[in-house]
Protein backbone atom coordinates (compact mmCIF):
# COMPACT_ATOMS: atom_id res chain seq x y z
CA UNK A 1 0.00 0.00 0.00
CA UNK A 2 1.58 3.35 -1.02
CA UNK A 3 1.94 5.84 1.84
CA UNK A 4 -0.73 8.53 2.01
CA UNK A 5 2.02 11.13 2.42
CA UNK A 6 3.08 10.35 -1.15
CA UNK A 7 0.01 12.32 -2.30
CA UNK A 8 1.32 15.47 -0.63
CA UNK A 9 3.94 18.06 -1.55
CA UNK A 10 7.11 18.41 0.52
CA UNK A 11 6.29 20.13 3.82
CA UNK A 12 7.24 23.68 2.83
CA UNK A 13 8.57 24.89 6.17
CA UNK A 14 11.39 22.31 6.07
CA UNK A 15 12.89 24.29 3.18
CA UNK A 16 13.24 27.35 5.42
CA UNK A 17 15.52 25.67 8.00
CA UNK A 18 18.89 26.75 6.47
CA UNK A 19 17.71 30.38 6.38
CA UNK A 20 16.52 30.10 9.96
CA UNK A 21 19.99 28.92 10.97
CA UNK A 22 21.55 31.94 9.24
CA UNK A 23 19.13 34.34 10.91
CA UNK A 24 19.62 32.73 14.34
CA UNK A 25 23.36 33.37 14.08
CA UNK A 26 22.85 37.14 14.13
CA UNK A 27 24.66 38.71 17.13
CA UNK A 28 21.41 40.23 18.39
CA UNK A 29 19.44 37.02 17.86
CA UNK A 30 16.68 35.81 15.60
CA UNK A 31 13.61 37.89 14.75
CA UNK A 32 11.12 35.30 13.54
CA UNK A 33 8.45 36.89 11.38
CA UNK A 34 7.72 33.74 9.42
CA UNK A 35 5.05 31.58 11.03
CA UNK A 36 2.67 34.14 12.53
CA UNK A 37 2.17 32.39 15.85
CA UNK A 38 0.78 34.48 18.73
CA UNK A 39 3.35 35.50 21.36
CA UNK A 40 1.32 37.68 23.71
CA UNK A 41 -0.28 36.37 26.92
CA UNK A 42 -3.56 34.51 26.93
CA UNK A 43 -6.05 36.94 28.55
CA UNK A 44 -6.57 36.26 32.24
CA UNK A 45 -10.33 35.72 32.03
CA UNK A 46 -9.75 32.94 29.49
CA UNK A 47 -7.04 31.26 31.60
CA UNK A 48 -9.33 31.46 34.61
CA UNK A 49 -12.17 29.80 32.71
CA UNK A 50 -9.83 27.04 31.54
CA UNK A 51 -8.50 26.44 35.06
CA UNK A 52 -11.97 26.47 36.61
CA UNK A 53 -13.01 23.71 34.18
CA UNK A 54 -9.86 21.64 34.73
CA UNK A 55 -11.71 19.07 36.87
CA UNK A 56 -13.51 17.55 33.85
CA UNK A 57 -13.09 13.77 34.16
CA UNK A 58 -15.88 12.80 31.78
CA UNK A 59 -15.92 12.78 28.00
CA UNK A 60 -16.99 16.05 26.39
CA UNK A 61 -19.57 15.96 23.62
CA UNK A 62 -18.64 16.57 20.01
CA UNK A 63 -21.39 19.19 19.65
CA UNK A 64 -20.22 20.97 22.80
CA UNK A 65 -22.24 22.10 25.79
CA UNK A 66 -25.43 24.08 25.37
CA UNK A 67 -23.58 27.02 26.92
CA UNK A 68 -20.89 26.78 24.24
CA UNK A 69 -23.45 26.66 21.47
CA UNK A 70 -25.16 29.70 22.99
CA UNK A 71 -21.82 31.50 22.94
CA UNK A 72 -21.19 30.53 19.32
CA UNK A 73 -24.61 31.57 18.05
CA UNK A 74 -24.47 34.77 20.10
CA UNK A 75 -21.11 35.72 18.60
CA UNK A 76 -22.26 34.86 15.08
CA UNK A 77 -25.21 37.23 15.50
CA UNK A 78 -23.31 40.00 17.28
CA UNK A 79 -20.11 39.99 15.27
CA UNK A 80 -21.12 38.61 11.86
CA UNK A 81 -24.57 40.20 11.77
CA UNK A 82 -26.09 36.83 10.89
CA UNK A 83 -29.38 36.98 12.79
CA UNK A 84 -31.43 33.96 13.74
CA UNK A 85 -28.57 31.47 14.10
CA UNK A 86 -29.49 28.42 16.19
CA UNK A 87 -27.62 25.47 17.68
CA UNK A 88 -27.96 23.38 14.51
CA UNK A 89 -25.95 26.00 12.64
CA UNK A 90 -22.75 25.92 14.74
CA UNK A 91 -20.17 23.22 15.42
CA UNK A 92 -16.95 23.41 17.50
CA UNK A 93 -13.84 21.89 15.94
CA UNK A 94 -10.35 21.02 17.15
CA UNK A 95 -8.51 23.91 15.52
CA UNK A 96 -9.24 25.28 12.07
CA UNK A 97 -6.22 23.66 10.37
CA UNK A 98 -7.48 20.19 11.29
CA UNK A 99 -10.81 21.11 9.78
CA UNK A 100 -9.35 22.52 6.57
CA UNK A 101 -7.13 19.48 6.06
CA UNK A 102 -9.86 16.93 6.74
CA UNK A 103 -13.02 18.61 5.43
CA UNK A 104 -12.97 17.08 1.91
CA UNK A 105 -12.58 13.62 3.45
CA UNK A 106 -15.33 14.30 6.00
CA UNK A 107 -17.61 15.40 3.16
CA UNK A 108 -16.98 12.09 1.40
CA UNK A 109 -15.09 13.56 -1.54
CA UNK A 110 -12.64 11.46 -3.49
CA UNK A 111 -11.37 10.64 -6.99
CA UNK A 112 -13.40 12.40 -9.66
CA UNK A 113 -14.34 15.27 -7.33
CA UNK A 114 -12.74 18.72 -7.51
CA UNK A 115 -11.87 21.19 -4.73
CA UNK A 116 -11.19 24.83 -5.63
CA UNK A 117 -9.19 27.40 -3.68
CA UNK A 118 -7.46 30.74 -4.42
CA UNK A 119 -4.32 30.55 -6.54
CA UNK A 120 -2.44 32.35 -3.74
CA UNK A 121 -3.55 30.49 -0.65
CA UNK A 122 -2.92 28.73 2.62
CA UNK A 123 -1.41 25.41 1.41
CA UNK A 124 -3.69 23.26 3.58
CA UNK A 125 -6.60 23.72 1.15
CA UNK A 126 -4.62 21.76 -1.44
CA UNK A 127 -3.45 19.27 1.18
CA UNK A 128 -7.06 18.55 2.16
CA UNK A 129 -8.02 17.85 -1.44
CA UNK A 130 -5.05 15.55 -1.97
CA UNK A 131 -5.65 13.64 1.28
CA UNK A 132 -9.15 12.86 0.03
CA UNK A 133 -7.88 11.85 -3.41
CA UNK A 134 -9.80 14.74 -4.99
CA UNK A 135 -8.42 17.09 -7.64
CA UNK A 136 -7.10 20.42 -6.32
CA UNK A 137 -8.09 23.37 -8.53
CA UNK A 138 -6.49 26.79 -7.93
CA UNK A 139 -8.46 29.76 -9.26
CA UNK A 140 -8.06 33.48 -9.92
CA UNK A 141 -11.79 34.29 -9.85
CA UNK A 142 -14.25 31.77 -8.41
CA UNK A 143 -17.06 32.67 -10.79
CA UNK A 144 -14.85 31.74 -13.76
CA UNK A 145 -14.39 28.14 -12.59
CA UNK A 146 -15.68 25.17 -14.56
CA UNK A 147 -18.38 23.78 -12.26
CA UNK A 148 -18.13 20.23 -13.65
CA UNK A 149 -17.25 17.88 -10.80
CA UNK A 150 -16.65 20.79 -8.43
CA UNK A 151 -17.91 19.90 -4.97
CA UNK A 152 -16.16 22.33 -2.64
CA UNK A 153 -15.25 25.99 -3.18
CA UNK A 154 -12.96 27.65 -0.64
CA UNK A 155 -12.99 31.40 -0.12
CA UNK A 156 -10.43 33.06 2.16
CA UNK A 157 -11.12 36.64 3.21
CA UNK A 158 -9.09 38.17 4.75
CA UNK A 159 -6.52 36.20 2.81
CA UNK A 160 -3.55 34.32 4.13
CA UNK A 161 -0.97 35.20 2.83
CA UNK A 162 -1.90 38.44 1.04
CA UNK A 163 -4.26 40.12 3.51
CA UNK A 164 -6.66 40.85 0.65
CA UNK A 165 -10.30 41.41 1.65
CA UNK A 166 -13.22 40.49 -0.61
CA UNK A 167 -15.91 43.15 -0.60
CA UNK A 168 -19.65 42.45 -0.36
CA UNK A 169 -20.13 42.50 -4.13
CA UNK A 170 -17.38 39.91 -4.64
CA UNK A 171 -18.75 37.72 -1.87
CA UNK A 172 -22.32 38.00 -3.18
CA UNK A 173 -21.18 36.99 -6.66
CA UNK A 174 -19.36 33.93 -5.31
CA UNK A 175 -22.37 32.90 -3.23
CA UNK A 176 -24.76 33.27 -6.16
CA UNK A 177 -22.44 31.29 -8.45
CA UNK A 178 -21.96 28.46 -5.94
CA UNK A 179 -25.69 28.17 -5.30
CA UNK A 180 -26.48 28.22 -9.02
CA UNK A 181 -24.12 25.30 -9.60
CA UNK A 182 -24.83 23.35 -6.42
CA UNK A 183 -21.32 23.78 -5.03
CA UNK A 184 -20.72 23.96 -1.27
CA UNK A 185 -19.01 27.27 -0.47
CA UNK A 186 -16.78 27.28 2.62
CA UNK A 187 -15.35 30.63 3.68
CA UNK A 188 -12.21 30.68 5.83
CA UNK A 189 -12.67 33.84 7.90
CA UNK A 190 -10.12 33.29 10.65
CA UNK A 191 -8.71 36.83 10.32
CA UNK A 192 -12.07 38.59 10.10
CA UNK A 193 -11.56 40.61 13.29
CA UNK A 194 -8.18 41.88 12.09
CA UNK A 195 -9.08 44.41 9.43
CA UNK A 196 -6.83 47.48 9.08
CA UNK A 197 -7.53 49.29 5.83
CA UNK A 198 -10.82 47.46 5.21
CA UNK A 199 -13.71 46.11 7.25
CA UNK A 200 -13.98 42.39 6.45
CA UNK A 201 -17.48 40.96 6.05
CA UNK A 202 -18.58 37.37 6.62
CA UNK A 203 -20.14 35.28 3.90
CA UNK A 204 -22.97 34.76 6.42
CA UNK A 205 -23.81 38.46 6.61
CA UNK A 206 -27.39 38.87 5.33
CA UNK A 207 -26.30 41.38 2.68
CA UNK A 208 -24.10 38.61 1.27
CA UNK A 209 -26.06 35.45 2.07
CA UNK A 210 -29.52 36.87 1.41
CA UNK A 211 -30.47 35.92 4.95
CA UNK A 212 -30.04 32.18 4.35
CA UNK A 213 -27.17 29.87 5.32
CA UNK A 214 -28.06 27.42 2.55
CA UNK A 215 -24.93 26.06 0.87
CA UNK A 216 -22.62 28.17 3.06
CA UNK A 217 -20.20 27.38 5.88
CA UNK A 218 -17.89 29.88 7.61
CA UNK A 219 -14.74 28.79 9.46
CA UNK A 220 -13.63 30.80 12.51
CA UNK A 221 -10.74 30.49 14.94
CA UNK A 222 -9.79 31.95 18.30
CA UNK A 223 -6.07 31.49 17.65
CA UNK A 224 -5.40 34.98 16.35
CA UNK A 225 -8.06 37.20 17.93
CA UNK A 226 -7.61 35.74 21.45
CA UNK A 227 -4.03 34.34 21.40
CA UNK A 228 -5.38 30.80 21.68
CA UNK A 229 -3.35 28.96 19.04
CA UNK A 230 -2.20 26.57 21.77
CA UNK A 231 -5.79 25.78 22.77
CA UNK A 232 -6.90 24.58 19.29
CA UNK A 233 -10.24 26.39 19.60
CA UNK A 234 -12.25 26.94 16.43
CA UNK A 235 -15.76 26.48 15.09
CA UNK A 236 -17.99 26.34 12.03
CA UNK A 237 -21.19 28.25 11.38
CA UNK A 238 -23.58 27.85 8.49
CA UNK A 239 -25.82 25.37 6.70
CA UNK A 240 -27.51 23.12 9.29
CA UNK A 241 -27.68 20.16 6.89
CA UNK A 242 -23.94 20.26 6.23
CA UNK A 243 -23.02 20.76 9.88
CA UNK A 244 -25.45 18.05 10.96
CA UNK A 245 -23.75 15.55 8.68
CA UNK A 246 -20.31 16.61 9.95
CA UNK A 247 -21.57 16.26 13.52
CA UNK A 248 -22.64 12.67 12.94
CA UNK A 249 -19.33 11.79 11.34
CA UNK A 250 -17.31 13.51 14.04
CA UNK A 251 -19.25 11.67 16.74
CA UNK A 252 -18.09 8.38 15.27
CA UNK A 253 -14.53 9.68 15.08
CA UNK A 254 -14.50 11.10 18.61
CA UNK A 255 -13.47 14.54 17.34
CA UNK A 256 -14.14 16.35 20.61
CA UNK A 257 -12.99 19.77 21.78
CA UNK A 258 -11.71 19.25 25.36
CA UNK A 259 -14.14 20.43 28.06
CA UNK A 260 -11.75 23.03 29.53
CA UNK A 261 -11.20 24.48 26.04
CA UNK A 262 -14.96 24.69 25.55
CA UNK A 263 -15.19 26.71 28.78
CA UNK A 264 -12.33 28.95 27.64
CA UNK A 265 -14.06 29.51 24.30
CA UNK A 266 -17.22 30.69 26.04
CA UNK A 267 -15.19 33.22 28.03
CA UNK A 268 -13.26 34.39 24.96
CA UNK A 269 -16.30 34.92 22.76
CA UNK A 270 -18.13 36.76 25.53
CA UNK A 271 -15.46 39.46 25.92
CA UNK A 272 -14.55 42.02 23.28
CA UNK A 273 -12.16 44.09 25.41
CA UNK A 274 -9.22 41.70 25.09
CA UNK A 275 -9.71 41.56 21.31
CA UNK A 276 -9.48 45.35 21.10
CA UNK A 277 -6.37 45.35 23.28
CA UNK A 278 -4.68 42.75 21.08
CA UNK A 279 -5.64 44.65 17.93
CA UNK A 280 -3.88 47.72 19.32
CA UNK A 281 -0.69 45.71 19.84
CA UNK A 282 -0.80 44.37 16.31
CA UNK A 283 -1.60 47.78 14.84
CA UNK A 284 1.54 49.28 16.41
CA UNK A 285 3.74 46.44 15.19
CA UNK A 286 2.22 46.53 11.73
CA UNK A 287 2.80 50.27 11.35
CA UNK A 288 6.41 50.04 12.53
CA UNK A 289 7.30 47.13 10.23
CA UNK A 290 5.51 48.59 7.23
CA UNK A 291 7.38 51.89 7.53
CA UNK A 292 10.71 50.09 7.95
CA UNK A 293 10.12 47.77 4.99
CA UNK A 294 9.03 50.58 2.70
CA UNK A 295 12.01 52.62 3.86
CA UNK A 296 14.43 50.03 2.52
CA UNK A 297 12.79 49.50 -0.83
CA UNK A 298 9.91 47.08 -0.31
CA UNK A 299 6.48 47.54 -1.84
CA UNK A 300 3.55 46.36 0.26
CA UNK A 301 0.71 44.79 -1.73
CA UNK A 302 -2.84 44.17 -0.45
CA UNK A 303 -2.32 43.65 3.32
CA UNK A 304 -5.48 45.52 4.24
CA UNK A 305 -6.24 42.88 6.90
CA UNK A 306 -4.82 39.80 8.69
CA UNK A 307 -1.51 39.49 10.59
CA UNK A 308 0.86 39.79 7.64
CA UNK A 309 2.44 42.23 5.24
CA UNK A 310 2.66 40.91 1.67
CA UNK A 311 5.91 42.49 0.55
CA UNK A 312 8.08 42.48 -2.57
CA UNK A 313 11.36 43.88 -3.87
CA UNK A 314 10.53 42.64 -7.40
CA UNK A 315 13.01 39.79 -7.11
CA UNK A 316 12.73 36.02 -6.54
CA UNK A 317 11.29 35.45 -3.07
CA UNK A 318 14.14 33.23 -1.92
CA UNK A 319 16.62 36.03 -2.68
CA UNK A 320 14.61 38.28 -0.37
CA UNK A 321 14.45 35.56 2.29
CA UNK A 322 18.23 35.19 2.11
CA UNK A 323 18.91 38.91 2.33
CA UNK A 324 16.66 39.30 5.37
CA UNK A 325 18.16 36.21 7.01
CA UNK A 326 21.55 37.93 6.92
CA UNK A 327 19.95 40.65 9.06
CA UNK A 328 18.69 38.00 11.45
CA UNK A 329 15.10 38.36 10.21
CA UNK A 330 13.19 35.27 9.09
CA UNK A 331 10.16 35.64 6.78
CA UNK A 332 8.10 33.22 4.71
CA UNK A 333 8.77 32.95 0.96
CA UNK A 334 5.72 33.71 -1.13
CA UNK A 335 5.95 30.53 -3.17
CA UNK A 336 4.91 28.57 -0.07
CA UNK A 337 1.43 29.81 -1.01
CA UNK A 338 1.58 29.06 -4.72
CA UNK A 339 3.71 29.88 -7.73
CA UNK A 340 1.95 33.24 -8.05
CA UNK A 341 3.79 34.34 -4.89
CA UNK A 342 7.27 33.69 -6.25
CA UNK A 343 8.30 37.38 -6.02
CA UNK A 344 6.78 38.18 -2.63
CA UNK A 345 7.46 37.38 1.01
CA UNK A 346 4.99 37.18 3.87
CA UNK A 347 6.07 39.18 6.92
CA UNK A 348 4.18 38.40 10.14
CA UNK A 349 3.84 41.09 12.80
CA UNK A 350 3.21 38.64 15.62
CA UNK A 351 6.63 38.97 17.27
CA UNK A 352 7.04 40.79 20.58
CA UNK A 353 7.44 44.56 20.69
CA UNK A 354 11.13 44.08 21.51
CA UNK A 355 11.74 41.79 18.51
CA UNK A 356 9.77 44.04 16.16
CA UNK A 357 11.85 46.99 17.34
CA UNK A 358 15.00 44.96 16.65
CA UNK A 359 13.81 44.23 13.11
CA UNK A 360 13.04 47.90 12.53
CA UNK A 361 16.55 48.89 13.65
CA UNK A 362 18.17 46.33 11.35
CA UNK A 363 16.04 47.32 8.37
CA UNK A 364 17.03 50.93 8.98
CA UNK A 365 20.53 50.07 7.80
CA UNK A 366 19.24 48.68 4.52
CA UNK A 367 19.53 45.18 3.12
CA UNK A 368 22.93 43.67 2.31
CA UNK A 369 24.02 43.73 -1.31
CA UNK A 370 23.84 40.30 -2.92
Amino acid sequence: MPPVSARLPVFPWDRLEPYKATAAAHPDGLVDLSVGTPVDPVPELIRTALADAADSPGYPTVWGTAALRDALTGWVERRLGATGADHTQVLPVVGSKELVASLPTQLGLGPGDRVAFPRLAYPTYEVGARLAGAEPVPYDEPTELDPAGLKLLWLNSPSNPTGRVLDKDELRAAVAWAREHGVLLVSDECYLELGWDADPVSVLHPEVSGGSFEGLVAVHSLSKRSNLAGYRAAFLAGDAAVLGELLQLRKHGGMMVPAPVQAATIAALGDDAHVAEQRERYARRRAALREALEGCGFRIEHSEASLYLWATRDEPCWDTVGALAELGILVAPGDFYGAAGERNVRVAFTATDERVAAAVRRLGGGLPRR
